[in-house]
């Protein structure tokens, strides 16, 4: 579809143009001029206004309706009854970066460049108007991009969680499953030894076992498949000497319990043969709930420490300012970005555990840190080393994150914390990560600086402490030559 103009070289009403504020109060006589070298254009609901790519070349005004403007990367923006967008003076727009259409059935009208220039010169006041109206979209713009980042990141965030989360909790669901059969086999195998009279001695030394197993915590050391196979072939022909019923089966279990070749021939030595084959299920079973106990332990405990990790991330349910322990954040940060760290990233920690505390939105702080240690990540293209270094300088708490990347190409270093700069590609970054950190760490009344050189790009945050809230006098964002 495309736009519906009415009538060739139609033009908008002075009325319309006086019924939009930023042509209200302005001089008859110009707004006679500017409603003469206007055209108007009516769209129905789904007509193309402009096309993603199109040269900028016009001023739009909208009197009524709405138009919906979508980027390929997802942004939206609405246009209602009474802005004025498209081309405006002093704009550096080439392009319309969207297709835009109407939502329901619209009237506005279109004003091409070439008049912008003899616009301004008969109604001055528009001057500062358009200005006002190109600095609210740049301020708009800005706003949704910035609300755009946070939320791709706490997607990736949440994904990753989702995903640690999973590990532990499907360990303990499996062995959750695993200890039911087990606890049945150790019933099963006692009741039958029990029935056939297994003799005082012999019950006490599997209770004994059972006592060790438990206060060695059920966890056994790993073994590769090389080991684990000729354990069980050494097992196996142990128990066929002894008689013991289905010896390889049997030694497969003994292997997976943790079960060593001292603790057998204890085993064999202490029990009499006729009860040996129900003794060692029995036993096989009990180190095995031992060991699945464990799992269960160790899984709960790791997803108790993630919640733990994305409640005091977020500082929930706790006040906006407060005194912050820097190395709880960034413990916590690297907790929480444990998923883009632990396929190719060595972190090698230098923490001064008698930093003072330093006064701070804590969740504001930790985006510092995660913004920090995403570029990190990224830039070592996620296998390298990454170091983070605290320490006093002055009156600051300094927060050091070194990558051992390519460096930072010096014709790039000026516009680092530049809003909207990105080395990325397109759709990966928007180039607001810095630009944050340098506004947050700003007001925070700190500073942040960096170096560069290939196999080593440092970034310095320095916060000054609870007691000196005073400005840190540093250079403004940009980088120090190495």
């Amino acid at each position: 579809m495309g736009t519906t103009v009415t009538g060739p070289g139609a033009h908008p009403a002075v009325q319309e143009l006086t019924a939009i504020s930023v042509f209200s109060n302005l001089p008859a006589a110009g707004l006679e001029w500017l409603a003469a070298q206007m055209e108007t254009f009516d769209l129905k609901p789904g007509d193309i206004l402009v096309n993603a790519g199109q040269r900028a070349e016009h001023l739009v005004v909208l009197f009524q309706g709405e138009v919906r403007a979508e980027r390929g990367d997802g942004r939206v923006y609405i246009m209602h009854a009474g802005q004025v967008t498209g081309l405006l003076p002093y704009s550096r727009l080439t392009h319309f970066p969207s297709t835009a259409y109407a939502v329901v059935e619209s009237r506005g009208a279109k004003l091409h460049n070439r008049h912008f220039g003899e616009m301004l010169q008969r109604m001055p006041e528009l001057n500062q108007r358009l200005v006002a109206v190109l600095a609210d979209r740049i301020r708009e713009t800005a706003f949704a991009d910035q609300q755009r980042e946070k939320l791709v990141a706490l997607g990736k965030i949440s994904a990753g969680l989702a995903h640690e989360l999973n590990n532990p909790a499907s360990a303990v669901r499996r062995a959750a499953a695993n200890l039911r059969g087990q606890i049945l086999s150790v019933r099963d195998a006692a009741l039958r030894l029990e029935e056939r009279g297994l003799p005082l001695q012999s019950r006490l030394l599997l209770a004994q076992l059972d006592r060790e197993r438990i206060e060695d915590g059920g966890v056994q050391p790993t073994l590769d498949t090389l080991e684990r196979s000729d354990r069980e072939e050494e097992f196996a022909r142990w128990l066929e000497e002894l008689g013991v019923p289905n010896a390889w089966d049997v030694a497969a279990s003994l292997v997976d319990a943790g079960c060593d070749q001292d603790t057998l021939e204890r085993v064999a030595t202490e029990i009499p043969p006729e009860f040996l084959g129900d003794a060692l299920i029995r036993m096989t079973a009990s180190f095995t709930i031992s060991q699945l106990i464990a799992q269960i332990e160790s899984g709960a405990s790791k997803m108790s420490e993630l919640v733990r990790a994305v409640k005091e991330y977020s500082y929930m349910d706790q006040a906006p300012e407060q005194e912050i322990d820097v190395h709880a954040g960034l413990e916590n940060t690297l907790i929480m970005l444990r998923y883009r760290l632990k396929h190719g990233i060595e972190v090698v920690l230098d923490f001064d555990r008698g930093l003072p505390t330093v006064r701070a939105h804590g969740s504001e702080l930790n985006q510092v840190w995660t913004n920090l240690i995403s570029n990190a990540v990224d830039a070592m293209n996620e296998k390298g080393i990454l170091r983070i270094r605290t320490s006093r300088e002055g009156k600051c708490a300094l927060v050091e994150m070194i990558d051992n990347g390519p460096g930072i190409p010096p014709e790039l270093r000026p516009r680092i914390f530049e809003p909207f700069f990105t080395t990325k590609a397109v759709g990966e970054g928007t180039g607001l990560g810095l630009d944050a950190v340098y506004r947050i760490v700003t007001n925070h009344h700190g500073s942040v600086t960096f170096e560069s050189r290939p196999g080593e790009t440092r970034f310095m945050v320095r916060i000054p402490f609870s007691t000196s809230r005073e400005t840190v006098t540093e250079k403004a964002p940009a980088e120090s030559e190495s």
